[in-house]
């Protein structure tokens, strides 16, 4: 191929990679912008998602009605853990963001070695719901990633809703501005906090189911998410969920066309010189409050 089918295959590519890091990133964004906790357990978290979507698959012979069930079963599985370990663990030690670290640190070996135990070491494939292909003028793409870009965008669009027309959105964007306020105006905040860490959660188990039957599920794979995902939240900003989307389609469609045009190497080290060149130029990240 010439050089323009090139880099329209690269920004296809790019497309899928930034819907899925912008579900998992900004699930990551939401725990720490509201409750200012750094969850180093989110990735376990995708990676719940996409066993979840495993088991739906062999219960569920048919591949679109097993994906279907999984968009819906695994977030509130994954969210119902989330849920309780916030209530279990993280409200015990009052988010005390060093103990967080720890614990959040705690929970990824326990999802790990729980995981391992149950579903066992090897990765396992799962179907793609749909099979099409679209016919470009110089290639086919795959008609599944298509839709995982497109279910991306409109969780997103939800997602945007929530926090803009809905009380729960206000309350959280009320206790991101000032906790003890919020606080002295009625708004739960411990309940609060569970419901935002159980959402966040969420979001990554989401991305997993979407991301699963083009990757495998494995019990490791929660791993190279959550660095994305810290990459994407430290370019956009701590707790900018505008930031955080901005910086997802950069990140994606980077890795998209330095990989189809290069190799997939050089694509994390571009990412992780241009994480350093934030760090350096804008420490608050591209979104960020420069007061925080």
């Amino acid at each position: 191929m010439s050089l323009g089918p090139h880099l329209f295959l690269a920004f296809l590519e790019g497309l899928s990679i930034a819907s899925v890091l912008a579900l998992s990133a900004l699930g990551l964004s939401l725990v720490f912008g509201v409750m200012r906790v750094v969850n180093i357990a989110h990735g376990e978290f995708l990676m719940l998602g996409a066993v979840l979507g495993y088991y739906c698959s062999i219960i569920i012979r048919a591949p679109l009605w097993a994906y279907v069930v999984a968009m819906i079963v695994a977030p509130i599985v994954v969210g119902l853990v989330a849920y309780l370990a916030d209530y279990l663990i993280l409200r015990r030690i009052k988010y005390q963001p060093e103990s967080t670290i720890v614990a959040t640190i705690g929970l990824l070996y326990i999802f790990q070695q729980v995981v391992l135990t149950v579903f066992g070491p090897d990765p396992r494939p799962v179907e793609p719901p749909v099979y099409f292909r679209v016919a470009f003028p110089w290639f086919g793409y795959s008609g599944h990633k298509l839709v995982v870009v497109g279910i991306a965008i409109i969780l997103l669009l939800g997602t945007w809703f929530l926090m803009t027309r809905t009380k729960l959105g206000l309350y959280m964007r009320a206790t991101q501005q000032n906790p003890e306020m919020a606080q002295a105006f009625g708004v739960p905040v411990k309940r609060l906090f569970a419901t935002v860490f159980a959402l966040g959660a969420m979001f990554a188990a989401l991305a997993g189911v979407l991301v699963v039957p083009i990757q495998q599920a494995h019990y490791l794979m929660g791993l190279n998410p959550l660095i994305m995902s810290f990459i994407i939240v430290i370019i956009g900003g701590l707790g900018s969920l505008r930031g955080t989307l901005v910086a997802a389609i950069l990140v994606g469609l980077g890795d998209g066309f330095v990989s189809v045009l290069f190799s997939p190497t050089l694509a994390k080290i571009v990412i992780t010189i241009l994480v350093a060149l934030v760090i350096v130029i804008r420490p608050q990240g591209l979104f960020g409050d420069e007061k925080s």
